[in-house]
């Protein structure tokens, strides 16, 4: 792999990472009302800590895109879409295994739906989930090596 295709790959990443914390802080916590970062019965401890978590997965959007800028200007960033998809796939995979590992079953912050009647069945399905985006991405780029 080149350094330009590696530095693709890197920021894609990182832009999967943080398409996925907002996709999950969107429609989880804002469209559903599943939950908050922090499950409490202080409401306003609810909202801030949804409010960091916007703030860490807007500053890897931000953190991707500056990397591509830089990247693109220094002759140093490789132009295949498939290492880019898969890196997204990747990074919004790994996003959804980390966050589900960490929030929900070691820290036992929040679950993905607190109120169901089986919330791990909800838990599971998120891990799965992440399994899912990283083998898609693996798959894609697999398929860029063989190119």
């Amino acid at each position: 792999m080149t350094k330009g295709d590696k530095n693709l790959f890197i920021a894609s990443f990182i832009l999967g990472l943080g398409l996925l914390g907002a996709i999950d802080g969107i429609v989880f916590h804002q469209l559903l009302q599943w939950h908050h970062m922090v499950l409490s019965p202080n409401i306003r401890l609810e909202i801030i800590t949804d409010g960091l978590f916007t703030a860490a997965f807007s500053a890897l959007l931000i953190w991707g895109g500056i990397k591509i800028f830089q990247d693109a200007r220094d002759d140093e960033l490789g132009y295949s879409w498939r290492l880019f998809f898969s890196g997204m796939f990747i990074g919004g995979g790994v996003f959804n295994l980390v966050e589900g590992i960490i929030d929900h079953h070691i820290l036992q912050v929040h679950r993905v739906r607190p109120t169901a009647e089986n919330p791990l069945l909800y838990d599971l399905t998120f891990l799965a989930s992440g399994v899912l985006l990283v083998v898609i991405g693996l798959l894609i780029k697999r398929k860029y090596k063989s190119v």
